[in-house]
């Protein structure tokens, strides 16, 4: 070995002893140095100079103490929570809901403002944003990250939004004005790709390394999760089941046209709603007539099994190109329909197809898309940040 390496070895493997005990202190709550040393196997003496090194730093402050044997109480330390800060956004054609979130994943400050017909975005977000930060006590200038879930295409190269079908006035260009109106680094996601992210962290995908989210609401689209990450395709296109061409269906020339068209038409909040109607369940949203159904017993079977056969039609297609050992239903739809649903499709995929994923209903009880895009941001803010003590 080259002795040109060594001088820098004892400085890495602070930095990874520094990064290991932060994410302790995250996964755990408050340790003291000699817990943190016992779960790190470093010496007393090193986890000491550990933690000093980042308290030196601002990383980790003095909570409270543990009450021990002999001797004096032992000091608890825990990462200082306004170290930094990221900013989850949810963008729908309605309104715009921006969550703060601070380093140690807590939610501290929310908001949600309308949008109007001809709100400039820019201002929209920007709104948002300041009004969360406020509601958080959190300074512009330790925000990090903002990070906006938004329907439509996404270029995994640029980061632009390409198409948004929902948001006519969301368009590329958007990411840079964004980016000097804030003054902050701002990124865009597709927004089921975000709830499954959301699904991986905390829902029924956790532990699952390849899986499928499927988003049954207004509009339908799938998230793809491959060897534990994002499949995004070379035009942030994969996933858009919502465009699959399905015999039977109206098929459009112009995608870029606001029509409805392809396996959308069979399984959006419209069709749900008129397939209810068909079948005597009068209520005014999808997921109300889907909760009706099930209500309902032996009564809500018909219609509960015709959604379940169009659902399938989707899911057996994806099935059949990535084989997943999981698909998620989510959405209003899909988590208003529960294991009554999801028992229903997987029935169905497996009866039509030769693949036989496990189909689940979603477990993140509220908001995915915008926990996903605070989860998105604590990932990078944290790489940055704990990185940072090398």
């Amino acid at each position: 070995m080259s002795s040109a390496r060594l001088p820098g070895t004892p400085r890495l493997l602070r930095a990874l002893n520094d990064r290991a005990a932060l994410e302790l202190l995250l996964s755990r709550g408050p340790l003291t140095r000699a817990q943190l040393g016992e779960l790190t196997g470093l010496s007393k003496v090193t986890a000491s100079q550990l933690v000093e090194r980042l308290e030196e730093r601002g990383l980790v402050a003095r909570v409270g103490e543990q009450a021990g044997g002999r001797g004096p109480n032992a000091q608890m330390y825990a990462v200082v929570p306004s170290t930094a800060f990221v900013v989850g956004v949810e963008a729908g054609p309605a309104h715009v809901v921006a969550g703060v979130a601070d380093i140690t994943g807590a939610i501290v400050g929310r908001t949600d403002v309308s949008i109007g017909d001809g709100d400039d975005p820019v201002k929209v977000v920007h709104a948002a944003v300041v009004e969360a930060a406020s509601a958080a006590s959190a300074p512009i200038d330790r925000i990090r990250r903002i990070v906006l879930g938004t329907p439509g295409l996404v270029d995994p190269k640029s980061g632009e939004i390409t198409f948004a079908w929902d948001l006519p006035r969301w368009h590329r260009g958007l990411l840079t004005a964004l980016r000097e109106d804030l003054g902050r680094p701002v990124m865009f996601e597709n927004d089921v790709n975000l709830a499954a992210i959301a699904e991986q962290h905390s829902g029924a995908a956790v532990g699952a390394r390849d899986f499928v989210l499927v988003w049954l609401d207004r509009g339908v689209g799938t998230a793809v999760v491959l060897g534990g990450r994002l499949h995004r395709g070379s035009a942030g296109a994969a996933g858009e089941i919502g465009y699959l061409p399905v015999a039977g269906t109206q098929i459009s020339r112009d995608v870029s046209r606001r029509s409805k068209n392809g396996f959308r038409t069979l399984v959006d909040a419209a069709a749900v709603r008129s397939i209810a109607k068909t079948h005597g369940f009068k209520s005014a949203g999808a997921a109300e007539a889907v909760r009706a159904a099930i209500a309902a017993g032996t009564a809500g079977s018909p219609f509960l099994d015709e959604l379940a056969r169009r659902i399938s039609l989707g899911v057996a297609s994806v099935g059949l190109v990535l084989d997943p050992e999981l698909v998620v239903l989510a959405g209003d739809v899909g988590q208003a329909g529960g294991a009554d649903l999801a028992q229903r499709v997987q029935h169905e995929v497996a009866a039509i197809a030769v693949v036989s994923p496990r189909v689940v209903a979603t477990e993140v009880s509220s908001e995915p898309v915008l926990h996903g895009a605070i989860l998105t941001g604590l990932d990078a803010v944290r790489e940055e940040v704990f990185g940072s003590t090398a």
